[in-house]
């Protein structure tokens, strides 16, 4: 895991590589083991470095073979990088270190860009090839690692792996995307690829490869989708058919994240999910296991812990279980580190306590699995079961009641007239993609957009955000592709079943205490973001009332002093605080200097 960037020309200048030091710069945490530069004229890139596989410098980046005339930088893990370098090793190819990012090198020197779907793990990388002067970007398929592109058409392209880099580069159209804007506002601050926020910032989609050419004229595809759709040689598969295949592939992404030459724990939450990956790993035999949960103090008569159940895991399995207690005034006082560390604002509060728990985290240990996409792969969500048996228009409309934070005629209470948008491009996105082929039903087709779009742009961006802000590591075995592929295909009654996750939940029987399971859906409760008030109201407030707020007039003036009035008046349907929404993307722009 680590943080890459660059930059290429198109009109003969020499690269800017100031601009790329000064990226690498704001990439610190990210790779707190080292970093590394690398220039020919026109293309310069720079790498901080994380340290889990190949310790010694041989694993530096960025990494020049010579001898095939190919530079890389890799954000990332390729959890079957041994079996490939055996498969190389076995084609001529000789290896000068035993890194995972030398491998995808000589992949690619021998299949090109199919290198990509022999590939298992996560990854963004960027290669040059010294022959053609062509560069190569992609981004692994279910987009758990970031790549960020600014360009200059003609000019320049510059890369990384967080927005906030490319703004210290400098030169960045940082105008308002009115389109994102909606996005934000009505899909719970989620903005699909390729937009962002900002106009001058663009992100490479999950599972895309792109070829920029050297004039700068470039062609992209994408290299991968699952297909949510049933097949003949699983007709005759029994629910228990099912449940044995998905335990075993689950079994098998659990055992990949183990790839590494340092310690792997465990976040765990006391939900299903975690509680699963701790289970398989004990079976495993993965013994002293690291576990770590946190807590907060309760806020507005919501409970802000879930110990309860955490304990119930690790006193069951024997871990080396750490709680992790956080006060209000502890909270409030993380809050901007939180926001600088996001890529993009997200309103979610999982981020903050994800960002103080990965702080905790990486004081003791430097990789962690996480049970995060469960939900969008296995039908945790409540508004899957509405959707059974549907047509797909009345699927987008039910959808999109259970999920968006307000529909289109609200936008017109919210945003001012310079950002006000004729027509409803949220709605008609979600329209498109669930109408789209290769979803059998229109639950599939909601499981296919929460896996497509909402995931990547929610839960799989803030774990990695706040995680790497702390040189953390967090793998995801839930949305291992080999996995994915299996859940898309399964009926989805058998998913709907037992409430949702019927599945998983009737693996986690044979595996994890019944408590865990048969208990109301869990999450990461942080009550002061829900439920404004002190400390954490009055940096809301603040920002609102800006001179630069007021200077950029992104939302009506009554509807923000309608919000103030009453903090806690208006929530979303997934129980967000509309304040905080708002307050939240004023926060973060003013913070990264937009």
């Amino acid at each position: 895991m680590c943080g890459l960037s660059g930059e290429i020309t198109f009109d003969g200048s020499m690269a800017d590589t100031a601009a790329v030091v000064r990226m690498v710069e704001s990439m610190v945490p990210r790779g707190p083991d080292g970093q590394g530069f690398w220039s020919t004229g026109r293309v310069t890139f720079g790498h901080r470095r994380l340290s889990v596989i190949d310790l010694s410098t041989c694993g530096s980046q960025p990494m020049v073979d010579s001898q095939l005339g190919l530079s890389g930088v890799f954000n990332g893990c390729i959890y079957n990088y041994r079996e490939l370098r055996a498969e190389l090793e076995g084609h001529g190819y000789r290896f000068f270190s035993q890194s995972d990012t030398e491998v995808i090198l000589k992949g690619y020197a021998h299949w090109g860009t199919d290198v990509l779907r022999r590939l298992h793990g996560m990854f963004a990388f960027v290669i040059h090839e010294r022959d053609t002067d062509r560069m190569v970007m992609a981004r692994d398929r279910l987009g758990i690692k970031p790549l960020y592109v600014s360009e200059t058409p003609g000019k320049r392209l510059r890369f990384a792996s967080t927005l906030p880099a490319l703004l210290r580069a400098g030169d960045v159209d940082t105008s308002i995307d009115p389109v994102a804007l909606h996005h934000y506002l009505t899909w719970h601050a989620i903005v699909p690829a390729p937009r962002t926020i900002l106009n001058g910032v663009r992100k490479l989609p999950p599972a895309t490869v792109r070829v920029i050419e050297p004039d700068g004229t470039s062609r992209e595809h994408r290299y991968w989708e699952a297909a949510y759709e049933r097949r003949p040689e699983h007709a005759n598969w029994s629910a228990r058919d099912w449940e044995d295949a998905i335990e075993e592939a689950l079994r098998v992404a659990v055992r990949r994240r183990l790839v590494a030459d340092i310690p792997v724990g465990v976040l765990l939450s006391g939900g299903l999910d975690s509680s699963l990956i701790v289970g398989l790993l004990a079976q495993e035999g993965q013994t002293g296991l690291a576990t770590y949960s946190i807590g907060f103090e309760s806020v507005g008569g919501r409970e802000g812990d879930e110990f309860q159940y955490s304990d119930v895991i690790a006193e069951h399995f024997g871990t080396d279980h750490h709680r992790i207690r956080v006060g209000s005034d502890e909270l409030a006082g993380s809050l901007g580190h939180a926001i600088s560390a996001m890529a993009e604002p997200m309103v979610s509060h999982d981020a903050v306590a994800f960002d103080l728990l990965s702080e905790r985290v990486s004081q003791s240990i430097r990789v962690v699995q996480s049970g995060q996409g469960a939900d969008e792969v296995f039908a945790g969500y409540h508004w899957y079961p509405p959707l059974a048996g549907v047509g797909r228009e009345q699927a987008v409309q039910t959808y999109a009641k259970a999920f968006f934070d307000r529909d289109h005629a609200q936008m017109g209470r919210v945003v001012s007239d310079r950002y006000a948008l004729a027509e409803d491009p949220s709605l008609a996105f979600v329209r498109a993609h669930m109408e789209a082929p290769g979803a059998e039903t229109a639950v599939d087709a909601a499981l296919r957009l929460d896996s497509e779009i909402m995931l990547v742009d929610d839960p799989v961006k803030r774990v990695d955000n706040m995680s790497m802000a702390w040189g953390l590591e967090a793998r995801v075995p839930f949305l291992d592709h080999d996995l994915v592929e299996l859940a898309a295909m399964c009926p989805p009654e058998l998913k709907l079943a037992d409430g949702g996750k019927g599945v998983l939940k009737a693996i986690g029987r044979r595996i994890i205490p019944p408590e865990v399971i048969d208990r109301p859906k869990g999450y990461f409760p942080v009550p002061a973001i829900t439920h404004l008030e002190g400390k954490v109201l009055g940096l809301v407030r603040d920002a609102l009332s800006s001179d630069a707020a007021r200077d950029r007039g992104l939302f009506r003036p009554e509807y923000v002093r309608e919000l103030l009035t009453d903090p806690n008046g208006e929530l979303t349907p997934l129980r967000g605080n509309k304040l905080w929404q708002l307050g939240l993307l004023e926060l973060w722009l003013q913070t990264h200097g937009v």
